[in-house]
């Protein structure tokens, strides 16, 4: 059974650091526009919504940013500096290296006290205010009917992502959107990580990682692609979990669209240059995966979950856990093996201890585990 008391640990410094606001019926009339300036912008993250069966409403979160774009040669080299002494070593990348979609969004001017509101199929929210890294979320109700889509909709592709747009000054002829993502109260749902998962990263290595994320080009993982399109094409939905932070998003975004990955959630990590764990930029944090993946289990209790990830870091052990505390949701775990692991290594009894042998495998190739993933989907 979870732990309630070791969720709410986890929940709370996220909830405290945002702006978070309980579920609400759909605002009144029409409300005030954003806050928003001329040289601001609003970049809107992927979420999800769940169907109350009890209620016969539609619960789901709004999450985005507000900013200012920027590119001051100040916070560039800020950022590089960090960047390099994260790696814990020298590092000799030239400042000119980096890749301007990756670095870009690092530099931007946060926004704070900035009020979003946005449509949703004809109704308006007020979706939240800016906290002071410009980040903004809040939980929302809607019935059935004002979305126009029920759970038994959900089954149609069409009808399984609902997008938004925010609602701006009269003035202001620009159009910033999200998307929700409608999930049905039954069905398979994946857990992804992202770093050397579905996307070579090499974690281990902390130069190697630093220029696959800010230097190259992304490379995917051979075989993931297909394998999620295909798990896409039997009805799974997609959440994508990693220790990445926020601002690598828009990057990570369109690798996967070029890439051909299904659609789905995100849940990386907050940072700022000026937070103390600037260190820790790359790091993978355990306590920020389950505070992303343990409120999924809870708001799906009869869906089933699989769970990939790779043996570079923490997986198997966030994993293992997920499994003992929520037995009857985690169909199946794949680890990739990037570690030149055996299954009989002390980390993996130790990781997956009580749980089932059958529920957790290691694979080098995603040929190794394709079809016992599908068979899981279906």
């Amino acid at each position: 059974m979870p732990n309630p008391a070791k969720s709410l640990a986890l929940v709370i410094p996220l909830a405290v650091a945002m702006t978070w606001v309980i579920g609400r019926e759909p605002d009144s009339g029409t409300l005030s526009p954003s806050t928003l300036n001329a040289d601001e912008e609003i970049l809107f993250y992927p979420t999800y919504g769940r169907f109350d069966e009890q209620a016969q409403v539609w619960r789901f979160d709004v999450h985005g940013k507000v900013f200012e774009p920027e590119d001051g040669s100040f916070k560039r080299a800020l950022l590089i500096a960090t960047l390099k002494s994260s790696m814990r070593g020298n590092v000799e990348i030239d400042k000119d290296a980096f890749l301007s979609d990756r670095i870009r969004p690092f530099l931007v001017d946060n926004e704070r006290g900035k009020s979003v509101t946005i449509d949703v199929a004809g109704n308006q929210f007020a979706a939240g205010v800016s906290a002071a890294n410009g980040h903004f979320r809040r939980s929302l109700v809607c019935d059935a009917a004002g979305l126009g889509v029920g759970p038994q909709d959900i089954g149609a592709p069409q009808s399984r992502v609902l997008t938004f747009t925010a609602v701006l000054p009269s003035r202001d002829s620009r159009s910033f959107n999200g998307r929700i993502h409608l999930i049905a109260p039954r069905g398979v749902s994946l857990i992804s990580d992202i770093d050397d998962t579905i996307k070579h990263s090499q974690v281990t290595d902390r130069s190697e990682l630093l220029q696959n994320t800010f230097t190259r080009a992304f490379r995917a993982v051979d075989g993931m692609p297909e394998l999620y399109a295909d798990l896409a094409d039997v009805g799974v939905a997609f959440h994508y979990v990693s220790g990445s932070p926020w601002q690598l998003y828009p990057p990570l975004q369109a690798f996967f669209s070029d890439q051909g990955f299904p659609q789905g959630t995100y849940h990386l990590k907050y940072f700022r240059l000026t937070d103390s764990s600037g260190l820790g930029l790359l790091s993978s944090q355990r306590a920020t995966k389950l505070a992303a993946i343990e409120p999924l289990l809870d708001s799906f209790p009869d869906r089933r979950f699989i769970l990939l990830g790779d043996s570079g870091e923490h997986d198997p052990e966030i994993y293992g856990q997920l499994a003992r505390d929520y037995p009857d949701q985690i169909a199946g775990i794949f680890i990739r093996n990037v570690t030149a692991s055996d299954r009989m290594d002390g980390r993996f009894q130790t990781a997956f201890e009580q749980v089932p042998a059958d529920r957790w495998r290691l694979f080098d190739d995603a040929s190794q585990i394709r079809d016992v993933v599908i068979d899981l989907a279906k």
